[in-house]
């Protein structure tokens, strides 16, 4: 189990790789939280590098991932690089002691991610992971739905995600994210990660997955057409496609329960949707501007040990994710 001992404060964090994610998904919220400072980052690339510090007001920049992580003065990392790179640098938190944030996928693969969780739970050193979803207002709605048994025993729960090629697709200008050597579920590696491990959050981890993945459009290397059925530990059954060479465009959840049904989207701007027989309940939660300010948060009511708290994205959760991926992608 984590240590769940207070850290002292404020807790310094730095950045490995300051990409778009972090410009306003994550890094502000880094800066906002009462009780942390973002005191490094580190990019290879330096003007971008010195651009970001600026902008950013980061007192220290690195073009070094050791150098940051060795730094005395940074107590934990976060980690914000492309999934290929997560467990040479997260390896190499561990070793220095100290906590560490690991965007998601925690890596390309469940052994890569086992990797990581080890290393962490061998030194008794919090490890986390930016399923941030998790944490989201909008999302704990429906948590608390069903954990209020809004309506009735759950049955099945199902997922629809299409979407169409984009520009950059089309041109066949390299994308890491559909580099069969980065992420080699291509989008689904991306995406369909995030609403599978929120599906194990709400409705408790898979006992059984299996999936079909192809290539069926040929613009890029890695994977673009998944269909999966799964099983909760509890009984729920589960079934999605993923599919990213359609015309239309949707993204759609259903929760099936004895007695209604929760509906909603895991991207799409949409409110979560509560039917009972002929009562519909409409919520609209808007995400906060800074979408992991709540995931951020939650790291701190650990890390500085309010109450028992853990932290509901752990390495523990995303190394389950991990397998669950690894089940339907065939690695």
């Amino acid at each position: 189990m984590m240590d769940r001992s207070p850290y002292s404060t404020p807790i310094r964090w730095g950045i490995i790789g300051c990409g778009d994610v972090t410009e306003v998904k994550s890094g502000p919220a880094y800066q906002k939280t009462e009780g942390f400072e973002l005191k490094a980052v580190m990019r290879r690339d330096e003007a971008k590098l010195k651009d970001y510090a600026h902008r950013h007001q980061v007192e220290k920049y690195y073009n070094n991932a050791d150098a940051l992580i060795n730094d005395d003065a940074i107590d934990a990392v976060y980690i914000a690089t492309p999934p290929d790179t997560h467990r040479y640098y997260a390896l190499k938190v561990a070793a220095a002691g100290k906590p560490c944030c690991v965007e998601k996928p925690l890596a390309p693969s469940y052994q890569d991610s086992l990797a990581i969780q080890e290393a962490f739970a061998e030194r008794n050193i919090p490890l986390f992971s930016a399923y941030y979803r998790r944490s989201l207002p909008r999302f704990t709605q429906v948590e608390a739905w069903l954990k209020d048994r809004e309506v009735g025993e759950v049955r099945h729960i199902n997922w629809c995600l299409s979407k169409a090629p984009n520009a950059q697709d089309l041109s066949g200008v390299y994308n890491w994210r559909t580099d069969s050597k980065v992420a080699p579920g291509g989008y689904f590696d991306d995406l369909a990660s995030h609403g599978l491990d929120l599906f194990t959050f709400l409705l408790g981890d898979m006992k059984t997955v299996k999936g079909i993945s192809l290539n069926q459009q040929g613009l890029y290397g890695a994977k673009d057409a998944f269909t999966a059925c799964w099983l909760h530990e509890g009984g729920v059954t589960g079934a999605g496609s993923w599919n990213f060479g359609c015309e239309h465009t949707e993204d759609r959840v259903e929760i099936l329960g004895s007695k209604g049904s929760i509906l909603f989207s895991v991207f799409d701007e949409a409110p979560v949707v509560l039917v009972r027989g002929e009562t519909r309940e409409e919520l609209f939660i808007e995400h906060p501007k800074h979408v992991q300010m709540p995931h951020v948060e939650n790291m701190k009511k650990q890390l500085l040990g309010e109450g028992d708290y853990l932290h509901p994205s752990s390495g523990q959760t995303a190394l389950h994710t991990s397998w669950i991926m690894d089940e339907i992608v065939g690695r």
